[in-house]
């Protein structure tokens, strides 16, 4: 299957968000930002600023630790490779895949992911021990991915126009940046089948990063709660987390991604990012 031949999503007014939930990018100071009063567009806007400066990256390519914690403290760990083609189509969003290597058990195994706006996301797992791809049902979106606390939504890329936008107030960021100022604004999922009904988002006021975001399930209670650190700066324009750290606060289990190797510009296309292409991850 080829990108151009998937349906094109609907287009909203406000398009495209911080990339990837796990790859947002900058904005160089606070006060390049004007923003509005009126709590609903101020939310807008400051979703609309995060994604204006990730715009342009291109590729990425990175591997990725998972370090999955039940609640009586063991753990146990994998190791994948990522990828992120950016969609020139303003009208659908990024493109990911990602593979596991290690351990044996999930060596091979992989997610693909055609990120959308308000239609259903695409994705499909491969599983080497039945040698076959599957796609995941939209419905299901809301499942653990490979056991761990983090949501198949979770995996696809964040678009401005996949919510609806409330600023609520400005406050100290969580740490270890509590030095800073963040807005924290609140975000509905627009898009049908989502596990969460609302997501609080702390966004760093001096380079337009997420700090936190917290998640609500479908009773509107807190699930769970994901936090970004180790913030590295790459081409001089794109900000990148090395650390996030999903907890889920009903059963004590967390899981950590840490990211290394970041590459840009890698020549990525859209073969790459193809079923056939989960086949030959491995």
């Amino acid at each position: 299957m080829r990108i151009q031949d998937l349906p094109r999503g609907r287009v909203v007014a406000a398009v495209a968000l911080a990339a990837l939930i796990l790859a947002p990018a900058t904005v160089r100071a606070a006060d390049s930002v004007s923003l509005p009063d009126d709590p609903t567009a101020k939310g807008l806007a400051i979703a609309e600023a995060t994604d204006r400066s990730n715009q342009g990256f291109g590729d990425t390519k990175a591997s990725m630790k998972m370090i999955l914690e039940n609640a009586y403290g063991e753990t146990s760990v994998r190791e994948l490779r990522s990828m992120t083609l950016e969609n020139p189509n303003t009208e659908e969003g990024d493109w990911t895949l990602n593979v596991f290597d290690k351990p044996r058990d999930v060596d091979g195994t992989a997610l693909l992911t055609y990120a959308k706006i308000l239609d259903p996301d695409d994705q499909w797992m491969y599983l080497p021990a039945v040698k076959r791809v599957k796609r995941i049902s939209s419905v299901n979106k809301s499942g653990p991915f490979m056991g761990s606390e983090f949501a198949f939504e979770d995996f696809s890329s964040t678009e401005v126009g996949k919510y609806s936008y409330k600023w609520l107030r400005d406050e100290a960021c969580p740490a270890p940046v509590a030095d800073r100022t963040c807005h924290v604004t609140e975000r509905y999922p627009e898009y049908e089948h989502s596990g969460y009904t609302r997501q609080v988002v702390w966004t760093d006021t001096t380079d337009y990063q997420p700090r936190r975001i917290q998640y609500f399930d479908r009773k509107d209670e807190l699930l769970k709660t994901l936090t970004f650190d180790d913030y590295r700066l790459y081409l001089d324009k794109f900000w990148r987390a090395h650390d996030l750290f999903m907890e889920n606060v009903v059963t004590g289990k967390s899981t950590r991604l840490t990211w290394q190797e970041y590459s840009f510009g890698n020549g990525l296309t859209e073969n790459d990012f193809s079923t056939n292409a989960l086949k030959r991850a491995r």
